[in-house]
């Protein structure tokens, strides 16, 4: 070496070795003082490095160990005669730490970083590198490694990093790009494979009786893998000749598990990585290991969208040949067949929905998450899929199971443009770059952006950003993640939007033509409709056609992603017309990203929700933030919808009565009409529980009555020219009495009124009817919003009662006729709307029936139990399967609330928490009081919930009421699974149906008490 670098040498070591690069200076000062001199030249190339304090480390310790051996003079002479070895050296010490660790434990494997060595190995070299390792022939037929012993085991592995140590020192010193390393890392990867497998010959006796073959997936398979991965396989085998297929594959499962401990069990060499086989047919829970035969008949008949996407990437990688090369032959047409599936896109896109919301989006590692944070990896990965699955069926050029590789080819068919493709190409070389740095710090398995700034220098250093390594590498990181997110958001759809648009003829691609069969594969059902709402919404040069045309490809994809894409798009264009010529719509809608994703969905899930919008559209404001969705509490509502009221009732004069009263009430109706939308929009974004809902439409069902009584009695005391002779209240009955309304639901009351002291009675009943009346009739009145149907029908002798009753009438009438049903309707009854005295004194007189004290005889119960059968004999719709039905079918709702209203009826005298008029409440008293099991419990409520959720969510898809769960219409059917959160339909059924069997087990027990 030149003249060697000692601390007397210069006056402030530590000066210039912070010149250099050295975070620690002091610390590099010491040890270079206390072991080995570095000449001026080996020490700026360490100071060169990504992490100059960790390659002096890691070069200190490789020339201790190196001298301990005896080869300490080989290893300076390279690094002083051979600058490609120092070079290759000195980057992998200043990136790895894993590495730097393991040349300190095998000095003598510098040597595959020189020139020669540093070249990349085939794939049969490697095979038969690691192959030799563990003892096995590699030109052997069927190679068996000399033992499974621990000792075998450290070799695999060592001969493993040493292969990897030369890939890392090409790789960080640019001989090798992205594609070359991930390829070589996935032939590494198969070479040990095989040598695990080997090695589980060695340990499987009688391994002879089947022939198993290796099938690789995910990285591994596509030849792009990491250097740190789980990898991802499938086995397939069948018996050698002679042999019975059973026991074939008893042998073949042992010699696959086997394989998987030869590669990821722990020794003092540690582990090479997991191998994972959850990809095979039925997961976790399937066989490991099964025959060609039975892996074609999953495929054919049992296999999610998912699986054939894994299957882009399947790849014969160990094992016997032929029989994996037959099994590619076996899947792939079943691969390219999948698109043709109706919900085939839609599948892939609940697959990605899933992936996003596994992550929180908002945590902070979910910022830093390469991989499946907003415009990370995965992002590419998908879309790249997607197109991959729904054009390779007929361009075969686009069946590569490489990343960049298919998206060249996407590329060249025009199904991406070009300037589209070459940014996700460069972030997605970034992205994988940044992920090999990471992993290779420790060799472990990491997909997380560290936040230390010292790791963060060592990234920005080693991508050669070097004036403000951390400040470079974040800008660049951020601007290719931001980069990924907007192509992947309106990858489908720009080239639509140029053809629909007529921009000039070289830049829109693709015909109309195409453009409706892309529309079609991304699950349009009118392509046609959809370019024609394009096309309007976009035409022209106007500032609202420009915003337009910068939204739609982002909202085409989320109109995608809902359950109905062309009713969304439909729904849009609607609003569009109507706020179009308002500056700030389409100014939120581009600015807040929430505002329009939220729209989209909603519009593509919900009839119910886009007719609302569509007759308030300003409602699109609240869309923004999860706190203008939240329910309003009743008292907010209570006092708009009155101080509307007492805007338009202030005005003197008969002859305006009936215009100001349906004024003040028309106003009310667009407050309903707007927290109808606010609670529908939380409802489908999932940010409400069923109950949290049933409580928040009876609010809004009851400030509407009351605001309604108040506008009715104000208007027939003008026409009394009077104060009215008597006071009124509301009782709300059934599940407005209950607090769980639908949205659907019909209001069900009773009306009461007291006459004042000294007013004749007939002529308060008339003044009270004629309230009564008025109210009907102002909710009634034709209006932009869903109806509001007062139903008085629970009233005392029903519809040949009268309309209103006095409290006494009440009295007497239960004194002397009531019935055991009528107490059980009781139960519901909450008089909580009018005059709050008379409210509180209809209570009173309540009570005592609904909650009779002893509860009731056993007369009583068999006459509950016939009405209820003959109820659902009557009152259930013929030629439906009453299993089904989510009200009146065993299981129901109405089994559920009949049996917790037995209950009450029996026990609520003495149980205080039974007196209530909400299901869920009287059930967990129950429970609480020991009258039913709490399993017991738990199973009604869970059934109530899911009925219950399954009603809103068929209003909200289709816009009409059902009590049944909808199967007949396969669109309607799957929209209702999706806006619930269930990957498929017939997992929403069979979930229905497991609860409704469970449930209605407890009521035979509870309610007709069968043992």
């Amino acid at each position: 070496m030149s003249a060697p670098w000692s601390p007397e040498r210069r006056p402030s070591p530590t000066v210039r070795l912070a010149r250099l690069g050295f975070t620690d200076p002091g610390r590099a000062h010491r040890l270079l003082a206390e072991g080995e001199s570095l000449d001026d030249d080996l020490l700026a190339a360490v100071g060169g490095t990504p992490d100059p304090d960790l390659a002096l480390t890691g070069l200190l310790r490789l020339l201790a160990a190196a001298d301990e051996r005896g080869a300490g003079g080989g290893l300076r002479a390279a690094l002083e005669k051979e600058p490609a070895v120092r070079a290759r050296l000195l980057a992998v010490l200043g990136v790895s730490d894993a590495l730097g660790g393991h040349l300190a434990r095998h000095p003598g494997h510098w040597t595959v970083l020189r020139d020669g060595g540093g070249d990349a190995p085939t794939a049969d070299g490697l095979r038969a590198a690691l192959l030799r390792a563990v003892g096995a022939d590699p030109d052997a037929e069927v190679p068996l490694a000399r033992d499974a012993s621990p000792e075998t085991l450290v070799a695999l592995r060592v001969e493993y990093r040493r292969h990897l140590l030369a890939l890392a020192g090409r790789d960080l010193t640019g001989a090798a790009d992205l594609a070359e390393v991930a390829a070589a890392l996935a032939d590494l990867a198969a070479a040990a494979l095989e040598a695990g497998l080997a090695v589980a010959r060695a340990e499987v006796e009688g391994h002879g009786a089947c022939r198993l073959a290796v099938i690789g997936m995910g990285k591994a398979g596509g030849r792009e893998l990491n250097y740190v991965s789980d990898v991802d396989v499938v086995f397939v085998a069948e018996a050698c000749d002679g042999h019975a297929e059973d026991a074939a594959l008893r042998v073949a499962t042992r010699l696959a598990a086997a394989m998987m401990r030869a590669c990821s069990a722990s020794t003092a060499e540690g582990a090479l990585w997991e191998v994972d086989a959850a990809l095979r047919p039925e997961g976790k829970a399937g066989p490991l290991v099964r025959t060609l035969a039975s892996h074609r008949a999953y495929y054919e008949r049992w296999a999610k969208t998912w699986e054939f996407q894994a299957l882009l990437k399947a790849r014969p990688v160990a094992g016997d040949t032929g029989l994996g090369r037959r099994y590619l032959e076996m899947t792939a047409p079943i691969v390219w067949r999948a698109a043709d599936g109706e919900s085939f896109v839609a599948d892939v896109q609940d697959m990605r929905r899933r992936v996003e919301t596994h992550l929180n989006q908002r945590t902070a590692e979910a910022e830093r998450q390469l991989k499946l944070g907003p415009g990370g990896l995965r992002d590419v990965e998908f879309a790249v899929q997607l197109l991959q699955l729904v054009h390779g069926r007929t361009d075969e050029s686009l069946r590569s199971p490489t990343t960049l590789d298919a998206l060249a080819a996407l590329s060249r068919g025009g199904y991406v443009g070009r300037d589209d493709a070459a940014a996700l190409t460069a972030a997605y070389r970034f992205l994988r770059q940044v992920e090999h740095l990471i992993q290779l710090h420790r060799l472990r398995r990491t997909h997380v952006v560290p936040d230390a700034e010292a790791d963060l220098r060592r990234l920005g250093r080693a991508l050669g950003l070097r004036a403000d390594p951390v400040g470079e590498f974040t800008a660049r990181w951020r601007r290719h993640a931001r980069e990924v997110r907007r192509i992947h958001e309106k990858l489908f759809y720009r080239p639509l939007l140029r053809a629909v648009a007529r921009l000039p003829e070289e830049e829109a691609r693709l015909t109309p033509e195409a453009a409706r069969t892309r529309l079609e594969a991304l699950g349009y059902h009118d392509p046609a409709g959809a370019l024609r709402h394009i096309e309007a919404l976009t035409a022209g040069v106007s500032r609202r056609a420009a915003i337009q045309r910068t939204l739609l490809p982002v909202m085409l994809g989320w109109f995608a992603d809902a359950p109905d894409p062309d009713g969304g798009l439909l729904g849009f264009r609607q609003v569009s017309d109507a706020l179009g010529t308002t500056p700030w719509y389409l100014r939120l809608l581009r600015d807040e990203v929430t505002v329009a994703e939220r729209m989209a969905w909603v519009l593509g899930s919900s009839r119910y929700a886009t007719d609302l919008l569509l007759r308030a559209p300003d409602a699109v404001a609240m869309l923004g933030t999860a706190a203008e969705l939240t329910p309003r509490p009743h008292a907010a509502l209570r006092g708009e919808a009155l101080a509307a009221v007492r805007r338009h009732t202030d005005a003197e004069g008969g002859a305006n009565g009936t215009l100001l009263a349906e004024e003040a009430v028309a106003v009310v109706r667009g407050l309903r009409r707007r927290e109808l939308f606010r609670v529908a929009v939380a409802d489908l974004l999932g940010l409400v529980d069923v109950g949290t809902v049933g409580e928040a439409l009876t609010d809004i069902a009851a400030v509407t009555v009351e605001a309604a009584l108040r506008t009715a009695r104000h208007k027939i005391e003008l026409e009394l020219r009077g104060p009215l002779p008597t006071r009124m209240a509301v009782v709300a009955m059934g599940r407005f009495g209950g607090h769980e309304l639908g949205y659907g639901s019909d209001a069900d009351v009773m009306f009461v009124h007291d006459p004042v002291p000294g007013a004749d009675e007939q002529e308060a009943g008339r003044a009270a009817y004629a309230v009564a009346e008025e109210l009907r009739r102002l909710l009634a009145l034709p209006a932009p919003d869903p109806p509001l149907e007062i139903d008085p029908n629970l009233r005392p002798e029903g519809r040949r009662g009268p309309l209103v009753r006095t409290l006494a009438s009440y009295a007497a009438y239960y004194a002397r006729w009531s019935e055991p049903w009528e107490a059980q309707a009781l139960l519901r009854a909450d008089p909580f709307i009018g005059d709050p005295e008379l409210c509180a004194r209809f209570g009173a007189l309540i009570d005592p029936l609904r909650w009779p004290d002893g509860g009731i005889d056993e007369a009583a119960v068999r006459q509950i139990r016939r009405l209820k059968a003959r109820m659902e004999s009557e009152r259930l719709p013929r030629g439906v399967d009453r299993r089904l039905h989510t009200k009146l079918g065993p299981g129901g709702l109405s089994d559920v609330e009949w049996a917790a209203q037995l209950l009450q009826l029996r026990h609520a005298h003495d149980v205080p928490g039974l007196r209530t008029t909400r299901t869920l409440a009287a059930l967990d008293a129950a429970a609480d009081a020991g009258l039913l099991d709490r399993s017991d419990a738990g199973v009604l409520a869970d059934a109530w919930r899911l009925a219950t959720r399954i009603r809103g969510t068929t209003m909200l898809v289709r816009g009409r009421p059902s009590d049944l769960l909808p199967t007949e219409h396969h669109r309607e059917r799957s929209a209702v699974a999706r806006v619930l959160r269930y990957p498929a339909t017939g997992e929403l059924l069979e979930d229905y149906r497991r609860h409704a069997r469970r449930a209605r087990a407890v009521v035979d027990r509870v309610f007709y008490g069968a043992d």
